[in-house]
């Protein structure tokens, strides 16, 4: 067995973004990490490779859309220091049709607005006239645009994220299966792949390989009961030529109609030279039957404009599973009962904009052991024999989590 005797400070296990940032985050403390991934970094199976997700604040919770803003901010330090422009700014706009969801009041679209507007956060409002004039292509009712939101631009944050660990050193293991992990004078001695890698602290970001990983440590009852999840349907829509103009990230923001479980993303220039649309039934956003059903129910009921564009299913990105949790909420602390071991997983679709975020707070933990952020409401041990013991619970908070998107 491979051991050069160097002890690490910290090992994180998974290599998407999450993993990444946390990696990176340890660098910027000069820490000694590695990375272990089972698989190949950026391999469009997973979920936190592709070419686009937005990012967005406009949730149900207050407490989402509060880290949303946090994470956006850590998003812009990112940028600074790496001088690699991540996010497309080109806005977020949320929409709703009275001839789709009769009841307006009750959409995502206006009950997100309220969410805001009670912590401070006014978007612009735009009625039907208004939405007719300035997006020709669109017919809706109701519409809130977050000009301040848009896009993450994957590839771009891949490539920074990667050179910065390998501007610091860090070394990160490809096709490296855990074959063993065992726990010795307050050090994890892991075993991958004929290599045996020492360290103090241990982060686990493996995703649906999270319970494998967490079976490995002697003494972890923990098993998080996660499924997998993605969109019914994913489609590239390329409009004629004489259109494309319209649908680029320059004037088209984001556009979501949650309420029927769609939402897409414009053309961005050398990145993706088609509007993507998904579709998908939201477990956080119970809804009655809209009518639309799919992707092309959806264009030929609110995005007429797009009636004529080509469309293709989404092959090269979009087709992994996402990460669901049981109660629908982020898995995000210390491993109960394995002392210097913290997780996190359950991200689903939207949690690839809080990516800066959870590597901090991962970061934090493993080399402070403690956050500044409260991150009680994620807590591992609410999967336990007794949730309440551990303190996780809020009788009185709204149990729906974030929604995809």
């Amino acid at each position: 067995m491979e051991h050069d005797g160097s002890e690490l400070d910290l090992l994180v296990v998974g290599g998407g973004v999450m993993g990444l940032f946390t990696a990176a985050n340890a660098s910027f403390r000069s820490a000694r990490v590695a990375v272990l991934e089972r698989g190949r970094i950026g391999d469009p199976a997973t979920a936190s490779f592709g070419r686009t997700r937005s990012f967005r604040r406009d949730y149900l919770d207050p407490g989402y859309a509060r880290l949303a803003e946090e994470a956006v901010r850590l998003w812009g330090e990112f940028e600074a220091r790496t001088g690699v422009e991540m996010l497309v700014r080109c806005g977020c706009m949320n929409i709703a049709k009275a001839s789709v969801t009769p009841d307006l009041a009750a959409t995502y679209a206006q009950m997100s607005s309220d969410t805001l507007a009670r912590i401070g956060v006014r978007l612009e409002s735009l009625g039907s006239e208004q939405i007719g004039r300035r997006f020709p292509y669109l017919r809706a009712d109701l519409a809130y645009l977050d000009d301040s939101a848009g896009l993450v631009n994957l590839p771009a944050v891949t490539g920074a994220l990667l050179r910065t660990l390998d501007d610091a050193g860090v070394a990160v293991f490809e096709d490296a299966g855990i074959a063993g992990i065992t726990a010795e004078r307050g050090r994890y001695r892991v075993s991958t792949g004929g290599r045996e890698l020492v360290a103090r602290s241990l982060v686990i970001t493996a995703g649906h390989g999270t319970n494998a990983v967490l079976s490995q440590l002697l003494g972890c009852n923990l098993e998080i009961p996660i499924t997998r999840d993605r969109p019914s349907e994913a489609k590239y829509l390329v409009p004629p030529a004489g259109s494309r103009h319209r649908f680029t990230s320059q004037v088209m923001p984001v556009i979501a109609y949650l309420d029927t479980g769609v939402y897409l993303h414009p053309i961005v220039d050398g990145l993706v030279e088609a509007v993507k649309i998904g579709y998908y039934n939201p477990p956080d956003m119970p809804r009655s039957r809209t009518g639309v059903d799919s992707i092309a129910g959806f264009v030929a009921e609110c995005m007429p404009g797009l009636g004529d564009a080509v469309v293709t299913d989404v092959l090269d990105v979009d087709q992994c599973d996402y990460d669901l949790v049981g109660d629908d909420e982020f898995v995000l602390g210390p491993v109960p009962g394995c002392a210097n071991a913290y997780v996190g997983v359950g991200w689903r679709g939207t949690g690839y904009k809080f990516a800066p975020w959870v590597g901090r707070v991962l970061c934090e933990l493993a080399l402070e052991e403690g956050t500044v952020y409260d991150i009680g409401r994620f807590h591992p041990g609410r999967f336990g024999a007794d949730p309440r013991r551990a303190g996780v619970l809020d009788e009185g908070r709204d149990p729906r989590g974030p929604s995809l998107a």
